[in-house]
């Protein structure tokens, strides 16, 4: 259970805060691990963008053309900006961040970005990532417009911000194609971090997936690391133990979960405890239980037999009779490589017209040859 904690006289939030809004006014060369990039997407990013981004990871590689994409933890853009020449200009990237000067130099940016692209596709919010409803920005509105100074006007404020977040939330569910976060989710207050996972499922599209790099602990970080600061601001003591990280994405509704990258060597090592980066995977699926039969699988090996997600066993060589849907998933990544595919789509389509329509099959029987 994750239980979090919060410091004298200070939140994880302004630690947080207080550590990224100085690594956007100075390189902060502690704040992140050694990361290759495609040189190519590089080239027309402005220098301060790159030279103050922090990150332990590359979700970008995973992004397509035409997607749109959200980056939760935004900070001065890069990854944005790489996305915005992968999706190309049908596509769009949203940035979420929650430090004005991080945010100010992403935002500054954009212009000169979009100018060498030809077109402008990214567009950053003020947010928290475990509450994508609210929109920061608006709520400093309502406040500049009716300042809280009473518990009177403190209750018309919550109203009115409920009231706001339902009607226009900061990024609507099932609007998402892929969710992408280079070294953030470990920054959010453990008590928060089961609604961030609910927020990341509820925003993505049905069969939208994520990309996220983070830090993660081979065992759980004891409570006196957790209430040091500059171990929970340098992406350390907030990680989730790897198991616990899995177990959460399963638990929210994820399927498909891949332990896509993990470094063989810990970032850093901390009272015997190994904190390395790693890349996950993970897709929220929207299947049609009441399909019929659609054709079948063989897996091809090298495991004897496995088990996805939703509890379907694959034998090596032999011949699964699959849904639809589960072709549709067998046919796109992470499995298109493992499976020979026996696609009966057409068959399924006579007899489902067959069945509807009796006078029809009955002229199909007594047809002469």
């Amino acid at each position: 259970m994750l239980e979090g904690f919060q410091s004298v006289g200070k939140t994880i939030q302004e630690i947080v805060t207080k550590r990224y809004t100085k690594g956007a006014n100075i390189v902060q060369e502690d704040l992140c691990c050694p990361v290759s990039y495609d040189a190519q997407y590089l080239k027309i990013i402005p220098r301060e963008v790159i030279e103050k981004d922090y990150g332990c990871g590359d979700p970008s590689q995973y992004i397509k053309e035409g997607e749109t994409v959200l980056d939760l933890g935004s900070g001065t853009g890069k990854i944005c900006f790489i996305a915005a020449q992968v999706v190309g200009p049908k596509g769009k990237v949203i940035g979420i961040d929650s430090t004005d000067k991080m945010l100010e130099v992403a935002r500054r940016n954009t212009p000169i970005v979009a100018k060498k692209l030809g077109y402008e596709n990214v567009f950053f919010k003020r947010g928290l990532i475990q509450d994508l409803m609210t929109d920061l920005d608006y709520m400093d509105h309502l406040l500049t417009e009716k300042p809280v100074t009473s518990a009177a006007e403190h209750m018309d404020f919550i109203n009115n911000q409920n009231n706001y977040k339902y009607k226009k939330p900061l990024i609507p569910s099932n609007s998402i194609d892929i969710i992408v976060s280079n070294c953030v989710l470990n920054l959010v207050d453990d008590r928060q971090k089961n609604s961030l996972f609910h927020e990341i499922f509820r925003v993505l599209k049905p069969n939208g997936r994520i990309a996220i790099s983070d830090i993660i602990s081979d065992k759980v970080s004891p409570l006196h690391l957790k209430k040091d600061e500059t171990l929970w601001g340098g992406c350390i003591s907030g990680a989730l133990q790897e198991q616990e990280f899995l177990q959460i994405l399963k638990d929210i509704g994820f399927q498909d979960i891949i332990l896509e990258k993990r470094e063989e060597k810990p970032w850093k090592i901390i009272e015997n405890i190994e904190y390395r980066s790693v890349t996950v995977l993970a897709w929220k699926r929207d299947l049609d239980k009441t399909q019929i039969v659609s054709g079948s699988a063989t897996y091809k090996g090298p495991f004897q037999v496995v088990e996805d997600d939703r509890g379907n066993q694959y034998q090596r060589g032999v011949a699964k009779n699959i849904t639809l849907d589960t072709i549709s998933i067998l046919k796109s990544s992470p499995y298109e490589h493992l499976f020979h595919m026996d696609i009966r789509a057409n068959q399924n389509r006579e007899s489902a017209q067959k069945k509807s329509n009796p006078r029809q099959k009955l002229t199909t029987q007594n047809k002469c040859c």
